[in-house]
């Protein structure tokens, strides 16, 4: 044990809490079991040991944070830990990287069903399974999705300007009382397209020259280990799933062909839109329907496109098509904020948001005629810093979480 806590003052001595992820308020950390799933990168061990930091002494020995990816537990059970943990006193025990530790979910079930005084918080990959067959944690846990840095955020690290995130429905009702708010602060498309390209990782601010290498090192990591591991991938597959995801950096959203999808790759069209689930499953796609509420496990997707725009660019040969972006980035910040994104058609706007409101996304020149007859319709309009009637700033989407 008293290696894991010479580690767990070493991180928490490291770690800093100038800037802190407003998911943190939104998790109910009095729960007994809770679990921080998403992609890696967007920093789940950041805000475990943050959350520590700034609720515990640094010499408070009733809290131990561990990770199970270390050689420590080569030769020690997660049980076994627990164990000695509580016999000292122990009631918080924050576990990172649980998928990496071999039937994970039965130990973790042992544990809370033998320590009713203990805390557990455990995190891990998007593709982690809380119902896996064997050991349903569903009633016992609590899920918490995390993404990435919205623009809202970067902008707090870029700027030290922490502005408070709007409701969708305030930012549609009232957007130049809010964009005048953030003008007072700071010119928001003086960054904006910084963010679009390298923004949404926390990792930027450790070393801007190698972000995107970083990016291409964790989509690696996510095809070559995450999926062969938690979706049964086979190995050799994996070659063709980066061609697939280099495909679909380089397809106009709108143009949907699974079967040409599945002849350039060089797989079964049932196959092709297995690896699409997957890939969302992984947070490196989104598929996108016209009716989320009657899709089947397997059915084509009305839309597909890049989970957000830092990827677009990494697999990008050269600068992808400006309205992929666009879209690419109204998608990933809506779906983060927790509203339901479907596809708009091709006779309305591009998103239906929330099952009533259509968006409309383009450049500064993007009319209404699209959205015209539409009750709850807005475009959503890039390169333009003040709303004018009912299009509004494409950055003010980047302020809801």
């Amino acid at each position: 044990m008293e290696k894991l806590f010479e580690r767990h003052d070493q991180y928490l001595a490291e770690i800093p809490t100038k800037f802190v992820r407003g998911v943190i308020d939104e998790i109910d950390w009095s729960l007994r079991l809770i679990a921080i799933k998403g992609p890696k990168g967007v920093g789940k061990s950041t805000l475990m040991l943050q959350y520590i930091k700034l609720n515990f002494s640094a010499d408070d020995r009733h809290v131990l944070y561990c990770s199970a990816d270390t050689n420590y537990f080569t030769t020690h059970t997660l049980v076994d830990t627990a164990d000695k943990f509580c016999k000292i006193g122990g009631r918080y025990l924050f576990i990172d990287e649980i998928h990496k530790y071999e039937n994970w979910s039965r130990e973790i079930k042992e544990i809370y069903d033998l320590h009713r005084e203990l805390h557990i918080v455990i995190s891990g990959s998007s593709l982690l399974q809380i119902n896996d067959g064997h050991s349903d944690l569903s009633r016992r846990l609590t899920e918490y999705q995390m993404s990435g840095l919205s623009f809202r955020e970067f902008m707090c690290m870029m700027t030290g300007v922490n502005i408070e995130p709007i409701e969708l429905y305030s930012l549609l009702n009232s957007p130049n009382l809010f964009c005048q708010e953030v003008k007072r602060h700071f010119h928001p498309l003086e960054y904006f397209h910084l963010y679009l390209k390298e923004g949404y990782y926390p990792f930027y601010f450790e070393n801007k020259k190698m972000y995107h290498n970083v990016i291409e090192n964790v989509i690696n990591y996510i095809v070559d280990n995450e999926l062969t591991m938690f979706r049964g991938l086979e190995v050799g597959n994996s070659r063709r799933i980066k061609a697939l995801l280099q495909v679909l950096s380089k397809m106009v959203p709108y143009e949907v062909d699974i079967s040409k999808l599945s002849r350039t790759i060089g797989i079964q069209r049932p196959t092709t839109l297995k690896y699409l689930k997957n890939l969302e499953e992984a947070a490196l796609i989104r598929r996108l329907f016209t009716k989320i509420d009657t899709i089947t496990d397997l059915q084509k997707p009305d839309k597909i496109l890049i989970d957000n725009s830092n990827i677009l660019y990494t697999l990008s040969d050269s600068n992808p098509e400006i309205g992929t972006v666009r879209e690419t980035f109204f998608c990933n910040q809506l779906c983060a904020a927790g509203h339901i994104v479907e596809y708009g058609g091709l006779k309305t706007g591009d998103f239906r948001i929330d099952k009533e409101i259509v968006i409309e996304v383009g450049g500064s020149d993007k009319g209404l005629k699209q959205i015209q007859n539409e009750e709850y319709g807005y475009v959503a309009a890039d390169d333009i810093d003040n709303a004018i009637f009912r299009k509004i700033p494409l950055w003010a989407f980047g302020f809801l979480y």
